[in-house]
């Protein structure tokens, strides 16, 4: 009985994951981010499902046509998961091309999100993906000294307040690695400690 109690138990707490990951190079920071948080989750009891666009050939292309049987079966995923996962780097101030058409093509009206009119051509958004959490591991070349004064954050906040909060995801978590390829390996490891501790509290 006492056994039958700790399984329901366990199942409660379990998360179920969806990851996103978008790198293009196994033997990248990204990967060992990626590897890590994995490894650490599933550690914790929890159940991980992961979309490597890369690996798949995701076609970030969106031309105005209907959701396809890929897009389609990552709603369902999503729809099925507690906590979504984005891993990639920051380029040119935004995420890889593939993993910013995944965001276009995804996480797209009515699906997650519509508009309620008010009057006119305005309105505002209703997110159908409210209860969820999210978390966004993000590598930079950039010291964080002239993301944080120069370009004010701005990675951080169009993801935050363009893409999670627009769709009713309000619990979001953002973790950024600044100058990677410049840091020493213990800078790295120290790095890859916050993926542990952030994976931890899933």
């Amino acid at each position: 009985m006492r056994q039958r109690e700790n399984f329901k138990q366990n199942l409660e707490l379990m998360k179920k994951i969806f990851i996103v990951y978008g790198h293009y190079n196994d033997k990248s920071f990204n990967a060992s981010i990626k590897d890590t948080f994995i490894q650490t989750v599933k550690d914790n009891g929890n159940e991980v499902d992961i979309v490597d666009l890369y690996k798949e050939n995701f076609n970030p292309v969106f031309a105005g046509e209907k959701p396809d049987a890929v897009v389609l079966d990552h709603q369902k995923r999503i729809e099925a998961s507690d906590v979504i996962v984005l891993i990639a780097p920051i380029w040119n101030f935004r995420m890889p091309a593939i993993l910013e058409g995944w965001i276009d093509k995804v996480l797209s009206p009515p699906w997650a999100f519509r508009f309620k009119k008010i009057f006119g051509n305005y309105g505002y958004p209703i997110g159908n993906l409210k209860g969820k959490k999210a978390i966004v591991f993000c590598t930079y070349g950039s010291p964080q000294f002239a993301i944080r004064t120069f370009f004010l954050n701005m990675p951080t906040k169009r993801l935050r307040r363009g893409v999670f909060n627009i769709c009713g995801i309000s619990d979001v978590i953002y973790k950024r690695y600044f100058a990677v390829p410049f840091v020493t390996d213990e800078k790295r490891k120290k790095f890859l400690e916050d993926v542990k501790k952030t994976a931890l509290k899933v």
